[in-house]
C-alpha cells in the first residue's frame, strides 16, 4: 500500500469528527570510516503512521512504525477511543481547510547508497593522503530522505521530500594525542570537498604541536559558525511564547509579559528561519505528530515562512501557535526547521578575524552543552577537538580544554564583531537539527569557568 493510500484508507476508517493522518516514508544510507579504512556501509527502510483523531474538543493520538495494511483499523480505532476519552484540549481550532501539494501522488522515492557516488572515491583519496602524511581520519556519512504525507478530513493533502546529509570527520595525531574535528551539512553530498576538510585537519593537528596550558578565566574568544550554531539553537528551542509569558525563561519580562520589542544586542544582529532558504529548505507547511506548548496538532498543514525571531538585534517574535497567539496577542509565528543568524554586510571570515586578533582563544566547537539556568538561558559545556592560542594574528599553539558557562542570550549584549555568515553543522545538536546558516562571532569575554581534563 503506497502512503497516499494508507493516508485515504485511515481517513476513510476513521469515525471521529475530524482526523489528520501522517505518514512519513524514510530511507537512509551511511559510511562509516576509522584509521584511514572504510568500516561499515549500509541503507535501512523506516515508516511511521500518526492518526490524529479528533471528538469534539478531545485529542487522540496514536503513532506505530511499520504498520502492515491489516494492523490500519487497529490504530485508527485506537485513536478514535482515545479521542472519545480525552478532555477538551485547549489548543482546539478548526483544522486547516482543502489544499494539495503539487506532486502528491508520485512515489515516496528513498535515498540509497549511490548518493556516495562522487563523495566516496575522494574520500579514498583523502585516507591515502592521510596514511601517507601520518594521521589518521575517522567519522561517518549519512543521508537521509524523509517524504511525509499529511491528509485531513477537510482535504488537506501536502507532501514534503526532506533530504538530509551530514559528514563529521575526525583527524588524529600518529599517537592520539592530538585531534582535530570538522563536520559539514549537506542536501545530497555533491557539494563536500574532502580534500579541502582534510587539509584543514591537518592544519590544526599541526597548530596542536605546541601545548600551551591556560587557567580558567575570561578570554577573547572566536567561536566558529558550528558552535554559534549549537548556542543558536539551544536559544530558538527556549522561545516558546507561552513559557515566557508565563515567567518561565530568559524571554520573560520581570514583573509579567515577554521581552518582545526589547533590544538584545547594540550589534545588528538577525536571527531568522526561512522554510524557502536554498540549501537549508526545510517543511514549508507545520508538521505536529503531537501536541505540546509550542506546537499545535490543529495547526497540521499551516503554511510558513520566513519569521525573524531577532531583527536588528531586537526581539521581534516568539513560537505562536494559533491557539497561543489568539490567548497572548501577537502573530502566528510557528517554529521552522532550519536557522539563520546574520550580521551586518561586508562581515570577515574566520580567517581575517583570526588575522585580526592581538590576542586571545579560537575553538574548533562545543559539546555536552546542558541548560543551568532557564530563566537566565545559562547554558554549561566543554570544548573540544581543539582550542587554539591566538597571538598577533597568527595561530601560535593548541590549549587545554574548558568547560564554560554562557547565556546565548547574554552573549548577543556583548558582541564585539560578527563574521560572514555560512552553512554549516551544529556539531551538537547534529541528530535534531542540521539546516543552519552561522557566522563565526567575537567575544571580548567568554567564561571559561573551569580547565577540563576531556580530550
Amino acid at each position: 500500500m503506497t502512503p497516499q493510500e494508507t493516508v485515504e484508507r485511515a481517513l476513510a476508517l476513521s469515525k471521529a469528527d475530524d482526523c489528520v493522518v501522517i505518514v512519513d516514508e524514510g530511507s537512509s544510507a551511511n559510511l562509516r570510516f576509522a584509521g584511514n579504512t572504510l568500516t561499515t556501509n549500509g541503507v535501512a527502510r523506516s515508516s511511521r503512521l500518526t492518526v490524529i483523531s479528533v471528538t469534539g474538543q478531545g485529542v487522540g493520538v496514536v503513532s506505530r512504525s511499520a504498520v502492515r495494511p491489516d494492523e490500519l483499523p487497529d490504530v485508527v480505532t485506537a485513536a478514535d477511543l482515545a479521542s472519545h476519552e480525552a478532555p477538551p484540549a485547549e489548543d482546539a481550532r478548526p483544522l486547516l481547510p482543502a489544499a494539495e501539494s503539487p506532486g502528491w501522488d508520485l512515489p515516496a522515492e528513498p535515498t540509497s547508497i549511490g548518493v556516495f557516488g562522487s563523495f566516496a572515491p575522494a574520500l579514498g583519496e583523502a585516507f591515502a593522503l592521510a596514511e601517507s602524511a601520518g594521521r589518521k581520519l575517522y567519522g561517518f556519512a549519512e543521508h537521509v530522505l524523509t517524504s511525509t504525507f499529511l491528509g485531513s478530513s477537510t482535504g488537506l493533502r501536502l507532501r514534503h521530500d526532506q533530504p538530509t546529509g551530514r559528514l563529521e570527520l575526525n583527524a588524529k595525531s600518529p599517537d592520539m594525542a592530538r585531534s582535530a574535528w570538522t563536520g559539514v551539512a549537506t542536501r545530497d553530498f555533491t557539494d563536500v570537498d574532502v580534500a579541502a576538510l582534510d587539509a584543514a585537519l591537518a592544519h590544526r593537528l599541526d597548530w596542536g604541536r605546541r601545548r600551551v596550558d591556560l587557567p580558567a578565566g575570561r578570554y577573547e574568544t572566536l567561536i566558529p559558525p558550528s558552535a554559534v550554531g549549537d548556542l543558536m539553537i539551544y536559544l530558538y528551542w527556549s522561545m516558546g511564547a507561552r513559557d515566557a509569558a508565563d515567567g518561565r525563561t530568559v524571554f520573560s519580562k520581570p514583573g509579567g509579559g515577554t521581552r518582545l520589542g526589547e533590544s538584545l544586542s547594540t550589534s545588528p544582529v538577525t536571527l531568522s528561519s526561512d522554510p524557502g532558504v536554498t540549501g537549508i529548505a526545510s517543511p514549508p507547511f507545520v508538521i505536529a505528530h503531537a501536541g505540546s506548548r509550542e506546537s499545535s496538532v490543529f495547526d497540521n498543514g499551516l503554511p510558513l515562512s520566513r519569521t525573524d525571531w531577532i531583527r536588528d538585534g531586537t526581539l521581534e517574535a516568539l513560537l505562536h501557535t494559533r491557539h497561543s497567539a489568539e490567548l497572548l496577542g501577537g502573530p502566528v509565528t510557528p517554529a521552522i526547521d532550519n536557522l539563520v543568524m546574520s550580521g551586518p554586510e561586508g562581515g570577515r571570515s574566520l580567517e581575517e578575524m583570526v588575522a585580526a586578533t592581538d590576542r586571545g582563544l579560537l575553538l574548533t566547537c562545543l559539546w555536552y552543552i546542558r541548560e543551568v539556568d532557564p530563566q537566565s538561558l545559562l547554558l554549561t559545556g566543554l570544548t573540544r577537538d581543539g582550542v587554539y592560542l591566538v597571538e598577533k594574528g597568527e595561530i601560535v599553539g593548541e590549549v587545554n580544554n574548558f568547560r564554560f558557562n554562557e547565556s546565548p542570550v547574554d552573549l548577543l549584549g556583548r558582541l564585539t564583531e560578527i563574521g560572514a555568515a555560512r552553512q554549516t553543522l551544529p556539531r551538537e545538536w547534529s541528530d535534531y537539527f542540521t539546516r543552519a546558516i552561522m557566522p563565526a562571532i567575537r567575544v571580548p569575554d567568554f567564561n571559561m569557568s573551569t580547565v577540563s581534563q576531556a580530550s
